[in-house]
């Protein structure tokens, strides 16, 4: 097993050291060039004991070792006016329940506002459950013991404030994010596990001679927000891309995925930088609930085990430093955050579809169902007995003129795509997956085309009009933010 140590770096040169609570009272109403501050810190989260279950399947899977540590990553940025913290958590999904209690106790802790934190998943498939999903059990002491970790990182990195200029920017890498979603020839998708037929096929496989066309598009953008000491000397570089995740983890382990080497390999080469403090590198999911790794048309030869998350990484933090190397770092910014709780319902089975699930239950064997048949059948009962109406958080933060949208959904490209199209703030990015877990968010159109995301369960819910009114929400507080000068 490899463990890596708990670091909470201090985020830029300088000794002086500001404690969150008396530096937060002694610059309030300070506008001055030198305002703006910002702290990290990285805890380590790799469970203790082995072998745990990791999620990210419809079965279960054990782990008996980590390949790599799995983290929290936390930025606390600060104006001189608001404070805001984000936490990126190297997991599959994170329930609303969680990231409230988490965000609870950082409140208490810092005196940053609910509702000026944003944590995120990173959406790792090797990592241990935070919430029952997919039947595989849960370890309750591993969702305490994360948001513990995740309080004490925001809390740390809110006590060491240090002087920062930001700047950001935004590359392409368009080679490594392919729609997973296809239509294909007709006839050739099998049925659905309800016995009906679909439009497209999810991870159709690897040179299907079948294949017609992608059902939609993906998001090439590598984002990138960075913050420098006054001196110029890196600090911290949060970055987001819309890929699913790579993979390529050895049985049996823990990974952090290519998130968490994306990070190793920014930090390792920032560190030759000349600065004091090791910078702290984040990696967020972007909008990529139908978008992974695998060129279908052109399947790609198997090589060594990691070898291709370490490829990924790699790609992603080379176009992430040019952009870093690029960007104008400024003073004097103001920061802005908006959170607002939007109410959408919840697709339940109709009687007709619950009986007709309950008959599948029923059934002895599954013998002559449709693949998955038993499980979506399962998936209805649960459904049946969920609220009629959900609520969620929708979260814009503005720094300078960089818009960043937190949804707690997995996003679609195209629903990410229309939202930067939208936005009054050039650029802005999504950051999925975030303040909760909802499931899947087709648009309307997509969800017309039915497919695995689109199937009603525990991971797709939401009425087939939600990505509409969030997307209606997400630009509504973006032009707040850009109003609201703080």
């Amino acid at each position: 097993m490899i463990r890596g140590k708990s670091t909470c770096t201090l985020a830029a040169i300088g000794l002086l050291m500001f404690i969150a609570g008396d530096s937060l009272a002694a610059d309030r109403g300070k506008d001055s060039p030198t305002s703006f501050r910002a702290g990290t810190c990285v805890v380590d989260t790799t469970p203790p004991q082995f072998p745990v279950s990791l999620v990210g399947s419809f079965t279960d899977r054990k782990a008996t070792s980590a390949h790599d540590p799995l983290a929290v990553r936390c930025l606390v940025l600060d104006d001189g006016k608001q404070r805001v913290a984000i936490a990126v958590v190297d997991v599959c999904i994170l329930p609303r329940e969680l990231c409230d209690e988490a965000k609870r106790l950082a409140s208490k802790a810092t005196g940053i506002r609910p509702d000026h934190i944003l944590i995120a998943s990173t959406h790792t498939h090797s990592a241990p459950p935070t919430m029952v999903l997919n039947d595989i059990p849960l370890d309750p002491a591993y969702p305490e013991m994360l948001t513990r970790k995740i309080s004490e990182g925001i809390e740390k990195a809110a006590g060491r404030l240090v002087p920062v200029k930001p700047g950001w920017g935004v590359t392409q890498v368009p080679d490594e994010v392919f729609n997973r979603r296809w239509f294909m020839k007709e006839g050739t998708i099998p049925p659905n596990p309800f016995g009906k037929p679909s439009q497209v096929q999810m991870n159709p496989g690897a040179g299907n001679p079948n294949l017609d066309r992608p059902a939609g598009p993906t998001d090439p953008d590598v984002s990138v927000l960075s913050l420098q000491s006054p001196a110029g000397q890196p600090v911290a570089l949060l970055a987001n891309y819309s890929l699913h995740y790579v993979g390529d983890v050895p049985a049996g382990m823990l990974s952090a995925d290519y998130f968490g080497e994306f990070c190793r390999q920014i930090e390792s080469r920032l560190a030759g930088s000349g600065s004091p403090q090791s910078p702290v590198a984040i990696l967020s999911n972007g909008t990529s609930g139908d978008v992974n790794n695998i060129d279908f048309r052109s399947p790609r030869k198997r090589g060594e085990v990691f070898s291709r998350i370490r490829y990924v990484a790699g790609k992603i933090a080379d176009a992430a430093l040019k952009v870093y190397g690029q960007a104008e770092h400024r003073d004097g910014l103001s920061l802005v955050m908006k959170e607002k709780e939007i109410e959408l319902a919840v697709r339940k089975p109709s009687e007709a579809e619950l009986e007709q699930a309950k008959r599948v239950i029923a059934t002895p064997d599954d013998k002559g169902l449709p693949r998955l048949a038993r499980y979506y059948a399962q998936q209805a009962v649960r459904l049946s007995q969920f609220p009629d109406k959900v609520k969620i958080k929708i979260q814009a933060l503005r720094i300078g003129e960089l818009g960043i949208v937190a949804i707690p959904c997995e996003v679609f490209a195209e629903i990410g795509l229309e939202i930067k199209r939208r936005s009054p703030l050039k650029p802005t990015f999504i950051i999925d997956l975030a303040n909760g877990y909802h499931g899947y968010l087709p648009s309307p159109e997509q969800h017309a085309l039915g497919g695995y995301e689109t199937w009603p369960a525990t991971s797709s819910y939401l009425e087939t009009n939600a990505s509409r009114k969030i997307v209606s929400t997400a630009i509504e507080l973006l032009d707040q933010v850009k109003r609201d000068s703080n």
